[in-house]
């Protein structure tokens, strides 16, 4: 039930952000590292793997479909970390913090732990919540 609920969370959290990234891509494109090449392509391009994998972790019909899906989130949210990284040092580099390190840290210390949760909520792993065998 619990990996049903947070399943249908995180679709929704990425299917949220599939939306704004194309239909408000700027906030998106000022935190791309410049060496991004195509930056408006990139980013619509990130939108539409986020929507993909979204429908594709909520799909109720296809096991295999969900881990698919939640793969793809998972190699998603490792793909954004540098832009990550980036947002963090630009706004640091301001003089007024920008979002400040009570936004970042937590962003980075959890961006692991939404790597996990893909993989967990899409059936593809249970650890470490797996129940050990009696031997």
């Amino acid at each position: 039930m619990i990996r049903a609920i947070l399943r249908a969370a995180l679709a929704l959290a990425y299917g949220a952000a599939g939306i704004l990234h194309l239909a408000r891509p700027a906030p998106f494109l000022s935190i791309l590292p410049n060496q991004v090449p195509y930056p408006a392509q990139v980013i619509a391009l990130t939108g539409i793997a986020e929507l993909v994998g979204a429908l594709a972790l909520a799909q109720p019909f296809s096991l295999r479909l969900r881990k698919a899906g939640a793969i793809g989130l998972a190699l998603y949210a490792v793909c954004v970390f540098p832009a990550n990284i980036n947002h963090f040092a630009l706004d640091m580099a301001r003089p007024d913090d920008g979002l400040g390190l009570a936004y970042h840290i937590p962003r980075m210390v959890l961006q692991p732990l939404i790597v996990w949760l893909s993989l967990w909520a899409g059936g593809v792993t249970d650890w470490p919540l797996r129940r050990r065998e009696q031997v």
